[in-house]
């Protein structure tokens, strides 16, 4: 039989569906469809999930291990590395191990950025500390919440993190600089000195506390005489001490660290400084102390940490520290241990390390810390603690100088005014 092309058209066109199964199928497919889509944009964050309920908890240090002031991320390294050790030790927390994710950004702002991306991204890092210069964690807040990750400062002391620059996501257990040059104001109010001079590094911690330094003392009114400022990594500070010689002040507040601290300590002893003018630093640190030796002798300021602070945690603490290193703990291995001690807090009581339920959390955490009592405060991210005020003098058993604290002020005289960097009184 001949098949005409009416015919194989027929043939080769499949049956037609029913009106109903027609809609079934396409309903199936497009469902299909719909849930793929789900899968393909939710996946990696339902993986990221998972695998931080079940794989350690990685904290990323973004660190200055290089460079003038390496020696402060050395000591919050040394610091968290012990932290780590002992809570791995006990099972962790949340049941799960921490991990420590290092890089050294070299004080280098757009590095720690890039730096701190590649954590993100490559290890999956939802928590951040260590970062050691303030410029960089100024780069850095504003990406915080297109990371979706939490930021706990140990060292920056810049006032405006926790003012005008405050970004959510952001918490600050340690310090600030307006809280050190504060504690150094209220030791001025009872001295005699009259006449006030500062000199600060070059970079935004320098600037912000020399100028709430100022405005302290304008307050109590004294005569502020004059402000220098020298870049980071000066070697030789002659030209500063000369002038600020010419300035006839009865003190000098210094806003100096590492390398830049060490040289102008000794320099100043060489040129006899301190028997024309009482030297005032905004930190105190053992690190400098042992660089200079009997140059540091009768050295006043405040202290973010000291290990001779009579406290019972503060005891167990510089216990565990010589049990493990067989020395006593510096100002920022301190003051990282009590960020650590919140971060714990705050994890354990959200239950969580996601950065929403961590966040609520951390802004309620009040504990004993190895600086006394600590509160959260939840305006600012700002932890109100006391300030320290130390005097440098020579201590049986003892090789080098070490930091007497001679007075303690409560914390709500020494915190800021909530989102501010400057005082009522």
């Amino acid at each position: 039989m001949s098949i005409t092309p009416k015919t194989k058209r027929r043939n080769l066109i499949a049956p037609a569906e029913p009106k109903t199964q027609r809609l079934l199928n396409r309903r199936k497919v497009l469902t299909g469809m719909a849930a793929g889509a789900v899968t393909l944009s939710m996946g990696p964050a339902f993986l990221r999930r998972a695998s931080a309920a079940t794989g350690p908890i990685k904290i990323g240090m973004p660190l200055a291990l290089t460079g003038p002031i390496g020696i402060v991320g050395q000591q919050i390294k040394r610091s968290c590395e012990l932290w780590a050790k002992m809570k791995n030790a006990s099972g962790g927390l949340l049941g799960q191990k921490i991990e420590l994710v290092v890089e050294d950004t070299g004080g280098n702002p757009a590095a720690c950025v890039r730096k701190t991306q590649q954590m993100v991204d490559r290890d999956g890092v939802r928590i951040i500390t260590g970062i050691v210069f303030s410029s960089e964690a100024l780069a850095l807040a504003p990406k915080l919440k297109e990371w979706n990750t939490i930021f706990m400062s140990s060292s920056n002391g810049d006032g405006r993190l926790t003012a005008d620059a405050l970004v959510p996501n952001f918490f600050r257990p340690n310090t600030s600089g307006p809280m050190g040059a504060r504690t150094v104001s209220l030791h001025l109010r009872q001295s005699k000195s009259n006449k006030i001079a500062a000199l600060g590094l070059d970079y935004a911690w320098g600037h912000n506390s020399v100028q709430v330094f100022e405005e302290e003392m304008k307050r109590a009114k004294k005569n502020f005489v004059g402000k220098l400022f020298a870049p980071t990594g000066t070697k030789d500070y002659a030209t500063y001490i000369a002038k600020l010689k010419d300035l006839d002040a009865d003190a000098v507040f210094l806003v100096l660290q590492g390398d830049d601290n060490n040289a102008f300590l000794s320099q100043a002893k060489q040129f006899r400084l301190g028997e024309k003018m009482e030297l005032l630093t905004e930190i105190v640190d053992l690190d400098s102390i042992r660089a200079v030796g009997d140059a540091s002798l009768g050295l006043m300021g405040s202290s973010r940490y000291s290990f001779t602070y009579n406290h019972p945690k503060n005891k167990e603490f510089v216990a565990l520290w010589q049990k493990e290193y067989n020395n006593v703990p510096d100002t920022f291995e301190g003051e990282s241990w009590q960020t650590m001690a919140v971060l714990e807090a705050g994890i354990l009581k959200a239950k969580s390390i996601d950065a929403e339920p961590l966040r609520a959390a951390l802004e309620t955490v009040e504990l004993e810390s190895v600086k006394g009592k600590l509160t959260m405060r939840k305006c600012d991210h700002q932890a109100v603690q006391q300030g320290f005020m130390v005097k440098v003098v020579k201590r049986e058993g003892f090789s080098h100088p070490v930091p007497d604290v001679v007075a303690v002020y409560p914390g709500d005289v020494t915190t800021p005014r909530c989102n501010k960097t400057s005082y009522d009184d």
